[in-house]
C-alpha cells in the first residue's frame, strides 16, 4: 500500500492576524457544528482510502485550537474509521490564547502527538503590531501546560522581517526558545501578501520593514544560534533535533502523496494537484448537496514532476539525492538539468556534493533565483 499524509483545514479564528492571507474567518464561530458535518462527510465520502496507510495527519487553519476539542476527536474518529493508519504523527497547530489544561489534556488523550504553536516572537510590543492575540506570557503558560500534560513533540514557530523588528528582538527570542528546549523550531521571514492589514500599511508608509540586508543577517544569526544549540537545520525555514524532523512536511517535500480534507484544502494524488472551494458557505452547502467542489490546477507530465521534485528538494538543505532521483525517474538529474545546473554552479548557487545536489549558503540568500531556473 502507498503511503499518504492528510492535511485537515480549520478555518476559524478568534482574530486575523495582519499578515495572514491563509482561508481563514473572524466571527463564523456559528457555522462550527455545520463545517464539522460537512468535513466528515468529505472524509467519509474519499474514494481511495483501500489502496493507501496513512502515516502522518496535520490540523491547520486558521487556529485549530479555537474549536472545541470533542470536534477533533470527531474528526480524528472519522479518518481511523475510514483509513489504515500506520503509528501516525499527528499534528496540531495551536495559538496561546486559545487552549487551557482541559483542551491540552482531551487532545493529547485524542492522540495528538505532535503541537506548532505560533510564538512569532517574545516581544509583547511586536506581537501587538501583527495582530496576534497572545503576549509571550500566556504563550509560556501554554506551552509549559504541554509539557506538563505530556507532550514530548512540540514546534515553536517565529517570525523574521517583522516591522520595527530589529537584531535585538531576534536574539532575545532565541535565547528564550532555545531556553524551553522545544523539539522543533520553524523561522519565517515575513512574506507582504496582497490584501493584508500589513501590506497595507507598508504601502502606505505607516510601517517599514527592516532593510533587506538586516533581515538577511537576521536569517544567519538564527541559523548559526541554532546549529551552535543542536538542532539540525533541515530545511530553509526548519531546523530539528534529531528525529524530530516533521515527518508531514518532509513527505510534501520528497513529493509523496496528501490528501486535503475541508475548506480550500490541497491534495497532491494520482499526479494531480486539485484544491477544494473556498468559500465558507459555499463549501459546506456543496458537501451536503453532494456537489463537485474541487478545482484541479495540475495534471502532471514526468517532466513537470521531475521538475517539481527539483524544486521541492532544493527546499532542503541536504538537496536533492541523485541516486533517489535516478531510482524514481530513471534519469540522471546531473544530465537532465546540465544547463541550469552549469549555470547555478558557475554563479556559486548551487553545487554537486557526492551524491547530492544543493544550495550553497548564496544559494539559500537567493534561492528563488534557483528555483526559478527549474520551472
Amino acid at each position: 500500500m502507498k503511503e499518504l499524509g492528510i492535511y485537515v483545514h480549520i478555518p476559524f479564528c478568534k482574530k486575523k492576524c495582519a499578515y495572514c492571507d491563509f482561508i481563514s474567518f473572524e466571527n463564523k464561530l456559528d457555522l462550527e457544528e455545520k463545517y464539522i458535518g460537512a468535513l466528515k462527510k468529505e472524509i467519509d465520502g474519499i474514494k481511495i482510502a483501500d489502496e493507501y496507510i496513512v502515516t502522518t495527519i496535520y490540523i491547520g487553519g486558521g487556529t485549530p485550537s479555537i474549536i472545541n476539542p470533542a470536534y477533533i476527536g470527531e474528526i480524528l474518529n472519522c479518518i481511523k474509521n475510514k483509513f489504515q493508519l500506520l503509528n501516525p504523527e499527528i499534528t496540531m497547530e495551536v495559538n496561546p490564547g486559545t487552549v487551557t489544561r482541559e483542551k491540552l489534556e482531551k487532545l493529547y488523550n485524542l492522540g495528538v502527538n505532535r503541537l506548532s504553536i505560533g510564538l512569532q516572537s517574545v516581544s509583547n510590543q511586536l506581537l501587538k503590531l501583527i495582530g496576534r492575540i497572545h503576549a509571550y506570557e500566556q504563550f509560556l503558560d501554554s506551552y509549559n501546560l504541554a509539557r506538563e500534560i505530556g507532550f514530548k513533540n512540540i514546534n515553536i514557530d517565529l517570525m523574521i522581517g517583522l516591522p520595527t523588528q530589529d537584531l535585538e528582538d531576534i536574539e532575545d527570542s532565541l535565547d528564550k526558545v532555545i531556553s524551553l528546549n522545544p523539539e522543533h523550531i520553524s523561522v519565517y521571514s515575513l512574506i507582504l501578501e496582497e490584501g493584508t492589514i500589513l501590506k497595507k500599511k507598508v504601502d502606505n508608509g505607516e510601517l517599514a520593514l527592516p532593510p533587506e540586508t538586516i533581515e538577511r543577517k537576521m536569517y544567519w544569526k538564527v541559523k548559526e544560534r541554532l546549529e551552535e544549540a543542536g538542532y539540525i537545520h533541515y530545511e530553509i525555514s526548519n531546523f530539528a533535533k534529531k528525529g524530530y524532523e516533521s515527518k508531514h512536511n518532509l513527505n510534501c517535500w520528497n513529493q509523496k502523496e496528501y490528501i486535503g480534507f475541508g475548506l480550500a484544502a490541497h491534495s497532491y494524488l494520482e499526479n494531480k494537484r486539485y484544491s477544494n472551494i473556498e468559500n465558507l458557505e459555499e463549501y459546506i452547502e456543496g458537501i451536503e448537496n453532494n456537489k463537485d467542489i474541487k478545482t484541479v490546477h495540475e495534471e502532471q507530465t514526468e517532466e513537470s514532476k521531475m521538475k517539481e521534485y527539483m524544486l521541492l528538494g532544493l527546499r532542503k538543505i541536504e538537496g536533492v539525492n541523485i541516486s533517489q532521483f535516478k531510482t524514481k525517474f530513471v534519469h540522471n538529474p546531473v544530465y537532465v538539468y546540465r544547463n541550469e545546473l552549469n549555470k547555478l554552479v558557475k554563479e556559486e548557487l548551487l553545487e554537486v556534493e557526492d551524491d547530492n545536489i544543493k544550495l550553497t549558503n548564496k544559494g539559500i540568500d537567493l534561492a528563488n533565483i534557483v528555483w526559478e531556473e527549474f520551472v
